[in-house]
């Protein structure tokens, strides 16, 4: 018998969201593997905060983050030119690719999903960004990553990235791409990604048998939704409080054993290398930055992963990007203002230097 794997299962959940009969609303994370996994992937989906997630706030959250971003559904997305492309030996390393019909070279955005490293998909790409992308002669992309289980640590996701920047390039030619202007944007573990691209030293390797690791890894503009900065479970204990730290996702992420793990001096490198804030240097690119969460303390009753996109994240990269003199836009939901999607692809365009 076939086994599907954990990972697969959480991030098969949108679209069982979206399909299961009306019959299934008894479902619930108490009898369903699937909404137990989604618990503890995205417990912000427990609406009435009672522990139990059932199929009905499962489908609500869903629509209310396509809603928030300003997504059509699904059968209104553009199909890719090329769809499910490997830019590496793993299975989840495919991307879609989005062509804009231009007889100049175009610039490039990227979506990285979220899913706190072990759930998510590429389809979640914003039709709104593909569209006003396309329109304006910026071609996209939307990549998949690795998950963390077992050994494989985050440092993996991180470098599934750069690796998709890379192959990108390389395709340059083929695909009518500028290498010169390549935007990344996605939230939660996708705005981690795109902000360890952004930040990070170019992982470039001119000498490699592999032309693809030649290319660079740097990118001209960074977008992020629900951003974390740092992954250092330390700094997010002190700066953000409560329980935020223990997300079920901090430990797989770095393959600890539990919370005793935290001070374990084993884990400090890991903390420091994938975590963007560490890299950050006078010469990276700009930032938008949009979040959701209350701008205030955790309530003492907060629950293990409650903060984890809070928007001190935001605060204090602003505060270093400012003493470096790089642009940091950041937006809060509670302000309104233009769908936040739209605007992102605004502050791309600007930096493409495009009218």
């Amino acid at each position: 018998m076939h086994h599907r794997s954990p990972s697969l299962l959480i991030a098969a959940l949108v679209l069982f969201c979206c399909v299961a009969p009306a019959q299934d609303g008894a479902k619930t994370s108490k009898n369903d593997e699937r909404l137990q996994r989604w618990l503890q992937a995205q417990p912000a989906s427990d609406a009435n905060k009672d522990g139990i997630l059932t199929l009905q706030e499962a489908r609500a959250w869903q629509l209310a983050r396509q809603k928030q971003r300003g997504q059509p559904q699904p059968a209104n997305r553009p199909k890719p030119t090329k769809a499910n492309v490997s830019y590496g030996d793993h299975e989840r390393h495919v991307l879609d690719f989005y062509q804009a019909k231009s007889e100049k070279p175009t610039p490039l955005v990227i979506y990285i999903h979220g899913g706190g490293f072990v759930a998510g998909t590429k389809n979640n790409m914003s039709v709104t960004m593909i569209r006003e992308c396309l329109k304006a002669g910026i071609s996209c992309a939307a990549i998949h990553y690795r998950f963390v289980s077992g050994p494989l640590d985050v440092s993996a996701c991180m470098h599934d990235g750069a690796r998709a920047v890379q192959y990108l390039r390389s395709k340059s030619k083929d695909w009518n791409l500028d290498k010169s202007r390549v935007a990344s944007f996605g939230g939660s573990a996708g705005a981690g990604i795109s902000m360890w691209l952004g930040f990070h030293e170019d992982l470039a390797d001119p000498d490699n048998e592999d032309p693809v690791l030649r290319e660079s890894t740097r990118i001209t503009a960074i977008g992020t939704i629900g951003g974390q900065s740092t992954y250092d479970p330390r700094w997010i204990n002190k700066e953000i409080g409560g329980r935020a730290w223990e997300h079920p996702s901090i430990f797989k992420m770095f393959n600890m054993s539990g919370p005793e793990d935290l001070n374990n001096p084993k884990f400090f490198k890991l903390y420091e290398e994938v975590s963007a804030i560490t890299h950050l240097t006078k010469d990276d690119p700009p930032i938008y930055m949009w979040y959701k969460e209350a701008d205030s303390p955790l309530p003492a009753n907060a629950r293990p992963g409650q903060g984890i996109h809070h928007p001190k994240f935001g605060h204090m990269l602003r505060r270093e990007m400012g003493k470096l003199g790089i642009e940091s836009l950041y937006r809060h939901a509670k302000d309104g203002g233009p769908n936040l999607h739209l605007e992102m692809f605004q502050f791309f365009k600007r930096h493409f230097r495009m009218k």
